[in-house]
């Protein structure tokens, strides 16, 4: 009996049009172009400025692009998931206000959170709903406003990060060569001492002590968060390769996490690969947290051929990594 797989046939994306560019960053913090290229290699980032407009409006907009190229009608769609950190608001879930938003009233859905490995942890989770046979169309949704958590007085973290939504359509396929064929996830508490947003949950709810102390940004020890995902992400890429038997001529391309180059160069280096297999738009668009390895299929997909072999790896708040082999299908 064939083993059903999952396959993403269309994917779409929004970004914001203001750019924030470096130059203009060193005008609200002691920061240079030189500086943050050098640490991170960022050189703008796309920001959704305007209040009132939280991540479902990029996503409903990723949405109604993806369900326009694919030819899908809303009520075709029998699931929407949207993974997020940064949701509109703590209920309800973003999967029901991006569906909404969309004409999308015959699916059910819900929101999803594993720090900047959440495309990851996303697609494993709807892998198995498609691999089940009850599903043949699932949209999933990755957006970000990390924008609005982040401390534009604090130049060790506002250069990095910036705002998008993808949106990816998922649907079977028999064919047991192409889509999803493995994972490798991992999670480790510890990671809650490193990275972390301190107030706004239940822990320290919001009040007027905890914004006066700035405690709803984004806190990184830049450091421990290096050395964590330096080894995180190029152990499970590696051993993904070795459980498949891939050389690095095997592997078409590396689709990274896009948070700093010297973490990607490294888990290059340990997977054998040229710099030309491995894909890296964090220039342009920052890290837009569990959005930059959907944004980076988006924005490289002209590249991939049928039967192409990709690696993503991710590494993100928890700690949470992981990587997918995944056979691009269109």
């Amino acid at each position: 009996m064939k083993k059903t797989r999952a396959i993403i046939t269309g994917i779409e994306a929004y970004l914001p049009e203001y750019i924030l560019t470096n130059d203009e960053l060193s005008t609200m913090v002691d920061t240079s172009d030189e500086w943050i290229m050098s640490r991170v290699g960022i050189k703008e980032r796309h920001i959704l400025k305007e209040d009132g407009l939280g991540i479902s409006h990029m996503g409903a907009i990723a949405v109604e692009k993806l369900l326009k190229a694919t030819n899908t009608k809303p009520d075709e769609v029998q699931m929407l998931l949207c993974h997020c950190v940064t949701p509109d608001m703590q209920f309800p879930a973003t999967a029901n206000i991006i569906s909404d938003k969309c004409g999308i009233l015959n699916a059910w859905g819900f929101d999803t959170n594993a720090g900047c490995s959440g495309f990851l942890f996303t697609f494993e989770t709807v892998r198995r709903f498609i691999e089940s046979g009850e599903y043949k169309k699932i949209v999933l949704v990755c957006a970000e406003r990390l924008s609005c958590i982040t401390d534009y007085t604090d130049r060790t973290t506002c250069p990095l990060f910036g705002d998008a939504a993808v949106a990816l359509m998922i649907e079977p396929t028999e064919d047991e060569t192409l889509g999803f064929q493995d994972s490798i996830l991992h999670v480790d508490g510890i990671g809650r001492k490193y990275l972390y947003q301190v107030a706004g949950g239940s822990l320290y709810p919001a009040r007027e002590e905890t914004v006066a102390q700035r405690l709803h940004y984004i806190h990184q020890e830049g450091q421990a968060v290096f050395k964590h995902a330096v080894v995180g992400m190029a152990d499970v890429s590696e051993k993904m390769m070795q459980r498949h038997n891939l050389s690095s001529e095997d592997v078409a391309y590396l689709i990274p996490h896009q948070a700093n180059l010297r973490i990607i160069d490294a888990t290059a280096r340990r997977m054998g690969l040229d710099k030309d297999k491995v894909l890296i738009d964090i220039e342009k668009f920052g890290n837009t947290g569990g959005t930059s390895i959907p944004l980076a299929m988006w924005d490289f997909k002209d590249k991939f051929k049928k039967g192409d072999n990709l690696i993503l790896s991710a590494f993100g708040a928890g700690f949470t990594w992981g990587s997918v082999l995944y056979r691009w299908a269109i």
